[in-house]
Formats: C-alpha cells, sequence, structure tokens
C-alpha cells in the first residue's frame, strides 16, 4: 500500500514541483532519449523512410543500360512427318543490351518526383518523432501527477480515518450526534473508493509510460523548464507555418504530385533507345536428321540498331493517365492548404490551452492558500463549538480538490507547452539536445548510401526489429515512494 503522508501545512507542489531531486532519479531528457533509441513507432517510422529513399535508385534505373541473356533448351517430341530435317532437340541463347536514350521525361521528371516524396518523408519522420516525444512528456507528466493525486487521496484518507476515530471518541463522552459520526464515516468511505480509483490510474499511468519509453518509470525528477515558447499567438503561427513538419510533408508531396503529372503526360511522346543483340544455337547433331552432316549444327548471329517508338493511337491511355495524376495533383495541393489551416488552428486552440493552464495554476495557488487558511480556521472554531464536524470535513474536502486542480494544471501546462513547441517544429533531437545512446538519426546518410548504389547483388542485412520487447518489465504497481506533498 502506498506510504500515508500528512495532508497540513503550506502549499508545494509535489513531485512536479519537487525541488531537490531524489539521487539518482529518472528525468525528462533520460526518458525522451531512451524513446529515441528504442521506441517501435519511431524506428518503423526510420525504416519506412530507407523504403522511400529506394524511389530514386528504382526511377532511375529504367534510364541505365540493362542486360540479360535468356537460355532455352527445346525437346521435339513429336515431328511434323513432312519435315525430313527437323531436329530433334535444340539449345538457344539470346543475349541482350538495351541503352534508352530518350523516353519524353518519364524518368526525369519520375526521378524529381521520387526525390520529392523522400524530403516529404525526411518531413514526417520529423512529425513521427515531435509525436513520439509529445506521448513521452505527457506519460512523463501523468506519472508525476497521477502519483501525487494517489498520495493526496491516500493522505485524504488517513486524515479522515483520524477524524472518524476523533469524531467516535467525542460521541462516547456525548460531544457530538451520531449525525457527526455518520457524516465521517460517509466521507471517509468515499475518500477511500477515490484512493482505489486514483491507484487504478497511477499504475495505468506508468503502464503507458513502460508502453512509450521502454522501461518502467523510476522516481522521476520534475521536468526542466520548457525553453523558446513564444510571448503571443502570432509568434507561434509563423514559426509554425514555415517549420511545421506535416505542412512541409504536405508541400512536398504536391511537388511530387506535379512531377508525377509530367510523368503521365511523357506517354505519348515517341522513346529512343540503342540494342545490341546475340543469338547462340546448338541443335546437336539433330539437324537434317539422316543427312545432319551436311547441315551446321550450330550457329552464331548478332545485331545492333536503333529503335524509335513513335505512339500513334494508344485507346486514350495517356491522356487518361495525364488526367489522373492532374487530378490527384489537385488533391495533393488542396491538402497543402488543408495542413496549414490546421495548423493553424492548432496552434491557435494550444496556445490557448497553455495560457488557460498557466491561468488556471496561478487560481488554483491562490485557491490552495485560502483553503489551507480556512481549514486552520474551522478546525479552531471546531475546537469551541462555533463548527460542525461538517464544516470540517468540507474545508479539508476543499484543500484536497484546490491541491489536486493545482497538480492537474502544472501538467496540463507542461503538456500543451511542448505540443506548441511541437507544432512549431521546436520538439525534436536536435532541438532537445539529448544525450542518446548513439550518434543522432541522421536520414539524409541512407538517402545518399542507396543513390550510388547500381549492383544488381546489393543487399542490406536481414530485418531485424531495433526496439526491445516490455514482457520482461514487472507490471506496474500503485506503490508510492516518500516525496514532498503540500504542506511539507
Amino acid at each position: 500500500m502506498p506510504v500515508l503522508l500528512r495532508l497540513t501545512g503550506s502549499a508545494s507542489l509535489l513531485a512536479l514541483t519537487t525541488l531537490a531531486a531524489p539521487a539518482q532519479a529518472d528525468t525528462l531528457r533520460d526518458a525522451l532519449a531512451a524513446a529515441y533509441d528504442n521506441n517501435p513507432t519511431l524506428e518503423s517510422a526510420r525504416a519506412n523512410l530507407r523504403a522511400t529513399d529506394e524511389g530514386v535508385p528504382i526511377q532511375r534505373a529504367q534510364g541505365l543500360p540493362s542486360a540479360n541473356v535468356t537460355a532455352t533448351h527445346i525437346e521435339f517430341l513429336r515431328r511434323s512427318a513432312n519435315s525430313f530435317t527437323a531436329p530433334e532437340r535444340n539449345l538457344g541463347v539470346n543475349a541482350q543490351f538495351l541503352v534508352p536514350v530518350y523516353s519524353g521525361g518519364a524518368i526525369r521528371n519520375g526521378i524529381n518526383a521520387a526525390k520529392q516524396r523522400i524530403e516529404a518523408g525526411q518531413a514526417d519522420l520529423r512529425n513521427t518523432e515531435a509525436t513520439v516525444f509529445s506521448q513521452v512528456v505527457a506519460a512523463y507528466m501523468d506519472v508525476l501527477r497521477t502519483e501525487a493525486l494517489a498520495a493526496l487521496s491516500a493522505n485524504n484518507v488517513a486524515v479522515l480515518r483520524t477524524n472518524l476515530e476523533a469524531t467516535s471518541d467525542r460521541f462516547q463522552i456525548g460531544d457530538v450526534t451520531i449525525t457527526d459520526v455518520a457524516q465521517s464515516r460517509s466521507r471517509l468511505a468515499v475518500a477511500e473508493g477515490d484512493f482505489q480509483q486514483a491507484e487504478a490510474s497511477l499504475i495505468a499511468a506508468r503502464e503507458t509510460y513502460a508502453r512509450l519509453v521502454g522501461r518502467a518509470p523510476g522516481e522521476l525528477e520534475a521536468p526542466p523548464p520548457l525553453p523558446g515558447l513564444p510571448d503571443a499567438v502570432g509568434e507561434a503561427i509563423v514559426t509554425a507555418l514555415e517549420n511545421n513538419p506535416n505542412l512541409i510533408a504536405a508541400k512536398q508531396r504536391a511537388e511530387a504530385a506535379g512531377f508525377d503529372t509530367k510523368v503521365a503526360g511523357a506517354g505519348r511522346l515517341p522513346t529512343i533507345g540503342l540494342f545490341a543483340n546475340g543469338d547462340y544455337t546448338n541443335f546437336f547433331g539433330t539437324l537434317g536428321g539422316p543427312v545432319a552432316a551436311n547441315f551446321l549444327q550450330n550457329e552464331t548471329t548478332a545485331n545492333a540498331g536503333v529503335r524509335l517508338t513513335i505512339p500513334v493511337f494508344q485507346g486514350g491511355l495517356p491522356a487518361a493517365r495525364q488526367r489522373q495524376a492532374g487530378a490527384r495533383e489537385s488533391a495533393a495541393l488542396e491538402d497543402v492548404i488543408a495542413s496549414e489551416r490546421q495548423v493553424i488552428a492548432e496552434t491557435r486552440s494550444t496556445f490557448s490551452s497553455w495560457q488557460a493552464a498557466n491561468a488556471v495554476i496561478r487560481s488554483s495557488q491562490a485557491a490552495v492558500d485560502a483553503a489551507e487558511l480556512s481549514l486552520e480556521g474551522v478546525r479552531a472554531e471546531n475546537s469551541i463549538g462555533n463548527r460542525t464536524i461538517l464544516d470540517v470535513l468540507n474545508a479539508e474536502q476543499e484543500l484536497v480538490n484546490a491541491r489536486a486542480q493545482l497538480v492537474t494544471a502544472r501538467r496540463n501546462a507542461y503538456v500543451a507547452g511542448f505540443n506548441l513547441l511541437a507544432l512549431m517544429g521546436r520538439a525534436e533531437a536536435r532541438d532537445l539536445n539529448l544525450d542518446t545512446s548513439g550518434v543522432m538519426y541522421d536520414p539524409t546518410i541512407n538517402a545518399k548510401r542507396v543513390n550510388t548504389k547500381y549492383w544488381d547483388w546489393d543487399r542490406d542485412p536481414e530485418p531485424k526489429a531495433k526496439s526491445t520487447s516490455t514482457v520482461d518489465i514487472p507490471a506496474a504497481d500503485a506503490m508510492i515512494g516518500p516525496q514532498l506533498l503540500p504542506g511539507e
């Protein structure tokens, strides 16, 4: 069971505002660095981007020379009765060498489209990284918040149990009525139910943390202040429109769709290519039947030339493909506007939520101060008979509610502030200067690596998962370590 701590005194902020952090405690930077190195969603996004990187060599390969060899062995099981020289078997080997010279711009524009999609994928990876970090920050703050709320609930149970005992003792000497005892017992029962719910919420928060970070939370330090938060919503909007990865990705995809339209239009243009063919045929001494000696049983031929292909009529296929690509380009352009609208709306909303949470912090702190003073006065007045037990219970509940609201407001303000940084494109590993286990992942390295690959047998190592399973992490519990609570 959680440690029961006192619920008296002035208002400090539980784990969310602990000034003296426990030794060897986990920090928010530790959690973010662990997620950066080990989160499966982030690793999956990196792998998907590496798949997108292959778009350039795939498109470029269509414009490079190609060579192939085809060997065919034929056994003639039944020959024409009128054919006296037909062979019994035949081995044919054909070698082809093709060099595309002109393809109407399809290959060039296909490569350009692939490059734009790589840039869009890199922006998507930035967005995934910021999203994962936002989830980790929320999980980290949720653990702190639920630990604080569970401790508050535990303290409330302890105080109400003491109140019930005192009220029962006073009832024995006739100082209070059975109604006072019943009111105290009712409040205690409700508080015990709230405590059970707080424990369940704490377990859920710790499990979410383990899922995102890859390890169970230890004693968490209070998070550091968030850097670079804007002073005004207009500043946030300008930065978001310049740096938001979702908006950047939408713009890059629109650029790629424009090149796709040009690729589709190239289907009606001529193509030019060079070719060379070589053929080897061997009849294994069976050509000519009974007079096989009069025939040459193997031969070699070769030819080379230029092939010009001029499309004349294709049933409207090129036009349909170009119209289809144009419609998709229009959709991509609309997606840019939609993404821009969403960024503006989310930035304004998140900025408002951040400001509102900060205002709630100030009002909740004032409420805590007033509730502490009120509880002290009500208890004093009750001791001389001017206040009832119900007044004391109400004053205690008001203080608990005020402290819970303060803890929640601080969590909400921090999470909203980080989400605002994410919308502004400032919540990634490069912005947070994380201490990762190795060199930070640079998506451009793989794009450059595969861009120089031409050999058909160039392969990467066998795929395997990089993130670790959480199956061996013990199930979370609701234990609360000793920590500063309001009033200590």
